[in-house]
């Protein structure tokens, strides 16, 4: 109905280019236009003005030799002062985007290892978006921003990768545990012989308040027994712990038998024993 009244509509975001008689004439902007069609005006056809985006997959080599599928993501427009351009010097614009981004791409990839492809995707982008600004412009599109948003070696190449890593970690994770249980040990031991070292002492000291207090004893006895000599009060008091031990073996319910030799001469050995014992242990605390 509308081109029967010559009239013809754009929409919001974006331009129709116009002809007459087969000739570029004018770019009609959004808005309602009259198109006298006897006089040889006619539309030619439609540009978008909105950002559009175009996804590239190319794959490459790196300079290490590893296959990688690198991803670019292309935003672009058409610029409405060179709508004219845009619409009548490329047939195909993504295509030809396309190529530009394959050869900036395949041209700067295989000078980098691996790793430096990761590291310096963002000069990739930026020697891309600067080659494509370039060479669009000059047909009427504006390349608003360009990005590498993966990089995907071969899945070979990415297994080898994770099982490096991996057992990088799982070396740094047996040292920290090795080390770990070398402070253990080295506390333990340290421990050990503190303990050890406090136990001594302690029975070192024991010894010598038994010592001490046999000798005060003897001492205090032979006081106020006259006659009596050290050693035959040693020899009661030895005698008389000797009876009170085996008075507590045999008052024990859960006891076994013990067989010890028993009688005047055999505890008179006994006492010698524990005497002469007592007397080394006084000694060698002084």
């Amino acid at each position: 109905m509308g081109n029967l009244f010559c009239c013809v509509q754009v929409k919001q975001s974006s331009v129709a280019i116009k002809e007459r008689f087969g000739k570029f004439n004018d770019v009609l902007e959004p808005g309602c236009h009259c198109l006298p069609w006897i006089l040889g005006s006619r539309l030619a056809g439609h540009l978008s003005l909105r950002l559009q985006q175009l996804d590239v997959r190319c794959e490459t080599k790196t300079k290490d030799n590893v296959f990688v599928t690198v991803v670019a993501s292309v935003q672009y427009r058409v610029l409405i002062d060179n709508a004219s351009d845009a619409f009548y010097k490329l047939s195909n614009p993504r295509t030809q985007i396309q190529a530009y981004v394959f050869d900036v791409i395949r041209a700067s990839v295989p000078k980098l290892d691996l790793d430096d492809v990761f590291e310096q995707k963002n000069k990739i982008a930026k020697a891309v978006d600067e080659e494509l600004e370039k060479a669009m412009s000059a047909y009427g599109y504006e390349i608003v921003q360009t990005l590498i948003v993966d990089i995907e070696p071969d899945v070979h190449v990415k297994r080898s990768m994770n099982e490096i890593n991996a057992a990088a970690r799982m070396r740094a994770a047996t040292n920290d545990k090795a080390e770990a249980e070398k402070i253990i040990q080295i506390k333990r031991a340290e421990g050990e012989a503190e303990s050890k070292y406090l136990s001594g002492v302690g029975i070192a000291r024991q010894r010598q308040a038994i010592v001490d207090g046999l000798r005060d004893s003897v001492a205090g006895f032979a006081v106020n027994v006259p006659g009596t000599t050290a050693k035959d009060v040693l020899d009661m008091i030895l005698l008389t712990q000797y009876f009170d031990t085996m008075k507590e073996i045999g008052g024990t319910s859960k006891t076994s038998a013990v067989f010890i030799p028993h009688g005047p001469g055999a505890v008179h050995d006994i006492a010698t024993q524990i005497r002469d014992g007592l007397l080394q242990a006084s000694s060698s605390a002084q």
